[in-house]
């Protein structure tokens, strides 16, 4: 029998692939995306990032004593995770961007509204399906950060200082999903399960229009409702 990682990786197979399919992604990872594209990604997962913590604390006040193992381990996340909108804002800055301006701007609509189906699903429905989100963002994190950085700097002539959260989260987050996969492997209940399942086909989704939405010259913007 599969694990339930191995399964939850099965069933998000073609909405991974529709993701790794989109052009401000398949550019990045041949450093073919201008330095405009680059600071309005970075603004955009400052707009995402920032909401981590207070989501996975969202999460774990609505577990149950039942669920004390998967409070522990949100409270592992944040731990890593607290503080990582300003490494953002300090990339910006470095990259050339008005970080100040970002910190006080809006986030894309779709932005907006990947945060607030989350919220809106940990609040509503089964709050065990924030781990969806976490296995689509620090997955696709593992797969694409620290290649997309190289590819990037090295196209953009731009110092090793403007990459700190790709940098950083390419490393981390290797760790980040060996501890996801265990983690996920321990939860018995299948309404549980499909929670996550039903997250993580929805976040590749989301997340994928997260990336739509960036300004790139020559992309021909289909969104995924």
């Amino acid at each position: 029998m599969p694990t339930f990682f191995e399964r939850l990786t099965a069933e998000t197979e073609s909405e991974r692939q529709e993701l790794s399919r989109i052009p401000q992604i398949t550019d990045a990872l041949r450093g073919a995306i201008s330095q405009g594209t680059y600071l309005a990604y970075l603004e955009q997962a400052y707009h995402h990032v920032k909401y981590t913590v207070p989501l996975m604390m969202a999460a774990g006040s609505r577990l149950s004593h039942q669920k004390e193992y998967m409070c522990e381990a949100l409270v592992e996340y944040m731990k890593e995770e607290v503080g990582h909108q300003e490494r953002i804002l300090n990339d910006i800055a470095q990259a050339g961007g008005d970080a100040e301006a970002v910190r006080h701007s809006q986030p894309n609509f779709e932005t907006e509204m990947m945060v607030a189906y989350a919220f809106d699903y940990i609040c509503r429905i089964n709050p065990v399906g924030f781990f969806g989100m976490v296995f689509v963002l620090e997955g696709t994190s593992t797969v694409l950060a620290t290649k997309a950085a190289d590819a990037i700097r090295q196209s953009l002539d731009l110092s090793r200082s403007c990459f700190s959260y790709l940098y950083s989260h390419g490393i981390l987050d290797i760790e980040h999903m060996q501890f996801f996969e265990r983690l996920v492997n321990r939860i018995p209940d299948e309404v549980d399960q499909q929670a996550i399942i039903h997250m993580g086909k929805r976040m590749f989704r989301l997340y994928g229009n997260v990336f739509r939405s960036i300004p790139h010259p020559g992309n021909q913007v289909q969104y995924v409702a």
